[in-house]
């Protein structure tokens, strides 16, 4: 290696996620938005490295990767997830053509390191750990390729990310993470490979501070804690979180919270209550399917033995709404599971369904099986509704995706996607801290308006909606409107006719 620079130029670089589900690109231009979320991965990367390091950050989601960018750097981080990888791989190369040096980490690099050869140095598993070894080595000249940890980082050390690096303007959305780990063990998700099945959380003060910076900086919008089961640590999160929250909320402007739970949330409804007064309004659970045996198959314990329907009902009637993934193509799933998810996502009044085909993700269980059984077919996608999988089937192939067209066609289909709304917000308790009405919000109506009422298909929903909401649930107007603009957008990822 080249005589270390003292205060080197860090250019933090964060690829384009394609047209998915949870993009919402169709969806943001309604609000003039231009990513759903900022990058806190590399935000908080970039408040671990040394205070006289400079600092920059170019999203390619908000904007360009310029000349004068690579010219300022003296090297490039670059992270992600594994969505991303072609607009990482591109990205690697304009900087390896640029002659800059490039160090990578997050998800994507940390299970497919292998397939990034131009990368200059690996700064893998969680930064707490292996950064500070990395900037050490930086010092003395002496750095290695890759750096791993099998521990897990004490994250009540992690510092606020540097969110003045953001164009916090061009998110609908910000990020905040309270917990790293999650106490089950599914099959198919690689969450406990990655940070392990021990909840580690960071202090109240520590979560507080980050959302005083994020009003200070004038954020007035929602914001997601990232938490993969926000209820997983159910004792710190009653008696120490939610309690903060909802005395920060009290002190000044509240903002509205959203995050992911198990299912078992619905067992409790002093959290769910609690959960409500410190300012969330919805959670995504992971269902999965209706089938019992598909369940125990992929060791979806905590969805076992349970009415969903009635779980999911009473998750609304607590205030907070229930958006979901679904999956279709386990080894115990039959012909009739199509129409069963169908028929469970409409019942059940969950708007935002995400249904995907079973992928193998390198680092689970899932993949070690299939693997041991001569069933995998290169890597996953990443993406949740391309409708591939990296699996040989039990069910016929054909079968598998033309059932799997049928749900997606179902459900986004203009009546029933309305429908489901309607019955949604039939359930829904409403939030008890919403969004600032604002004038984006109203341009979003009349964009809607236009777009989805006069010139959609769905026009004769549409309204039937609006008019249904403003006699029965006028409080709940600017939901429905959001929720429409998002059903626009899962009616192009999704491909429905």
């Amino acid at each position: 290696m080249t005589q270390p620079i003292a205060a080197p130029n860090i250019l933090f670089l964060y690829p384009e996620f394609p047209n998915t589900f949870w993009s919402f690109k169709h969806a943001l231009k309604f609000i003039g938005k231009r990513a759903a979320f900022p990058p806190l991965g590399l935000l908080t990367v970039a408040a671990l490295l040394p205070e006289g390091w400079g600092k920059r950050l170019v999203d390619l989601n908000v904007g360009r990767l310029k000349r004068k960018d690579l010219e300022w750097a003296d090297y490039a981080f670059v992270g992600g997830m594994t969505v991303q990888r072609d607009s990482a791989r591109s990205l690697i190369a304009a900087c390896k053509e640029a002659g800059l040096p490039v160090i990578a980490g997050g998800p994507l690099f940390t299970t497919e390191p292998e397939s990034f050869p131009d990368v200059d140095h690996f700064v893998l598993n969680e930064a707490e750990l292996t950064l500070p070894e990395f900037v050490r080595d930086f010092a003395a000249g002496t750095l290695r390729r890759e750096y791993r940890s099998t521990e897990f980082a004490d994250i009540s050390q992690t510092p606020i990310p540097r969110w003045e690096l953001a164009d916090l303007r061009r998110y609908s959305s910000l990020s905040l993470q309270y917990s790293r780990g999650c106490p089950f063990q599914c099959d198919f998700c690689n969450v406990t490979a990655l940070f392990g099945h021990r909840p580690r959380t960071k202090s109240p003060a520590q979560v507080v501070a980050e959302l005083d910076l994020l009003r200070g900086l004038g954020w007035s919008g929602k914001v997601f804690f990232v938490d993969d089961n926000l209820i997983g640590n159910k004792r710190h999160l009653r008696e120490e979180l939610l309690p903060a929250l909802i005395n920060w909320q009290a002190a000044g402007r509240p903002l509205p919270f959203f995050t992911e739970a198990s299912i078992n949330l619905a067992d409790d409804p002093d959290l769910m209550e609690q959960m409500r007064d410190a300012g969330f309004e919805s959670v995504f659970v992971g269902i999965e399917t209706p089938d019992a045996e598909s369940l125990a198959e992929c060791h979806k314990k905590q969805n076992t033995r349970r009415d969903l329907i009635a779980d999911v009902k009473r998750i609304q009637r607590a205030g907070l709404e229930v958006q979901a993934g679904f999956i279709v193509g386990f080894d115990s799933d039959t012909p009739t599971i199509f129409q069963r998810q169908i028929d469970f996502i409409q019942e059940s009044g969950i708007v935002v369904a995400m249904v995907g085909l079973l992928q193998a993700v390198q680092g689970t269980r899932l993949h070690e099986r299939l693997s041991a059984e001569g069933r995998l077919i290169g890597g996953s996608s990443g993406d949740n509704v391309d409708g591939t999988t990296n699996i040989v089937t039990r069910m016929d192939l054909a079968a598998l995706t033309d059932g799997y067209q049928r749900i997606l066609q179902s459900i986004y289909s203009p009546a029933n996607y309305y429908r489901r709304l309607r019955t949604f917000l039939q359930e829904y308790r409403g939030a008890k801290v919403t969004e600032r009405l604002r004038f984006g919000h109203l341009t979003a109506f009349f964009h809607s308006a236009l777009a989805l009422g006069v010139f959609g298909r769905e026009r004769f929903h549409y309204w039937r909606l609006m008019i249904w909401t403003l006699f029965k649930r006028p409080d709940q107007l600017s939901r429905a409107v959001s929720l429409a603009i998002c059903g626009y957008h899962f009616r192009i990822v999704c491909r429905v006719n």
